[in-house]
């Protein structure tokens, strides 16, 4: 063989060695499956109810996508930090396995999910205002093993007040008037802790609570309370619940609101009338030109108001409305007069649903 021809042979075999080297790498670790602890744990406290929530998680502890969920343990403790779950409160059974995940480091999660659940609060004797109880959770592997503990959250332990007995709503001139029977056991407000009522107002086919009103309960026989921020010709549900406000320093450091009443379904129908206008004066004008007379009053205030309707009789006549259209303004000029008769005149008030006063008190004038 030709000393070239032997070193291109060479060449080449070196060439395609180093390209297998470059090609390969070593082997992957097998995976623990540990999940990745949770780190998003939120918890909604209610009544005696702790609605906690957090993201399932979809990778392992060394980023590779979980094909073996165990379930999920709800851990509860008295310790500001719980640094192992012990007995749990609950638990949540695993999830459907995923029948093809990638072993791939690199391979996109499947999509993520939130999951919910709700524990009941234990009855613990000699409960200070201030005390919380701690939640986390720790998701396991098939095996019942665990990458450790997720975020913690602390939790009010104070007892809910339980809600006031029938809670009635009922829609007047002025607003949707609310009263209600104080809640049996409401304990003796002190300095640091005092009870509200909040009440929530919902627009039937909306998903969203307003937040309608919120008296202090220091005098829960106290007057009704006046809801007069809704609109008329809608549909509301109205309820509420007893919210407990512990304050320290003077701020309110810890809030718990408890069970809701049973809602109260409301049709804001506005069948109420403007207030009757007051204050009519009728006076002639007409020297040196076509007579008539100016009618002035005092004006109405009603935030509905549309205008104003104007009435004229003669003595033992029926009233006759003269305006086709509701007067804007607390002024009307009668144009319609003759010499030697007199006029008796009284004014109703109009709102924009067409719900009219009572006419005012008559005020008369005569023409020359």
């Amino acid at each position: 063989m030709k000393p070239e021809i032997a070193r291109f042979l060479a060449a080449v075999m070196a060439t395609a060695f180093l390209a297998g080297c470059a090609s390969s790498a070593p082997p992957l670790p097998p995976s623990l499956e540990l999940p990745i602890p949770v780190n998003d744990l939120r918890a909604v406290r209610k009544g005696d109810k702790v609605y906690l929530s957090w993201t399932v998680p979809t990778q392992t502890s060394d980023h590779q996508s979980i094909r073996r969920p165990g379930p999920t343990l709800i851990c509860r403790g008295a310790e500001p930090g719980l640094s192992q779950c012990g007995t749990p409160a609950g638990v949540v059974p695993a999830p459907a396995a995923t029948e093809k995940a990638s072993s791939k480091r690199n391979a996109t999660p499947p999509k993520k999910t939130t999951t919910v659940y709700t524990d009941t609060l234990p009855a613990l004797p000699g409960v200070r205002p201030t005390d919380k109880i701690t939640y986390a959770v720790d998701v396991l592997n098939q095996n019942k093993r665990s990458a450790g503990l997720s975020n913690q959250v602390r939790v009010p332990l104070l007892p809910a007040v339980p809600p006031p007995s029938d809670f009635r709503a009922e829609v007047t001139a002025n607003g949707v008037r609310m009263n209600w029977t104080c809640p049996p056991a409401l304990p003796e407000q002190s300095g640091g802790t005092q009870y509200h009522l909040r009440i929530y107002r919902r627009l039937e086919g909306s998903p969203t609570d307003v937040e309608a009103a919120e008296p202090n309960l220091v005098d829960c026989s106290g007057p009704p309370v006046l809801d007069p921020t809704f609109e008329w010709e809608k549909t509301y549900d109205y309820r509420a619940a007893v919210v407990t406000i512990v304050s320290e320093g003077g701020k309110p450091a810890i809030e718990i609101e408890g069970e809701d009443t049973p809602s109260v379904k409301v049709f804001t129908h506005d069948v109420f009338p403007p207030a009757v206008p007051s204050g009519l004066q009728a006076v002639f004008s007409g020297a040196g030109q076509p007579p008539f007379i100016d009618l002035v009053w005092s004006p109405d205030t009603d935030a509905d108001l549309a205008g104003y309707d104007v009435y004229r009789h003669e003595p033992g006549g029926q009233a006759v409305k003269l305006n086709s259209e509701p007067v804007k303004t607390p002024a009307y000029r009668d144009r319609g007069v003759q010499p030697r008769k007199s006029y008796f005149y009284s004014v109703s008030a109009v709102d924009v649903r067409g719900n009219e006063s009572t006419r005012s008190d008559e005020a008369n004038e005569t023409v020359p």
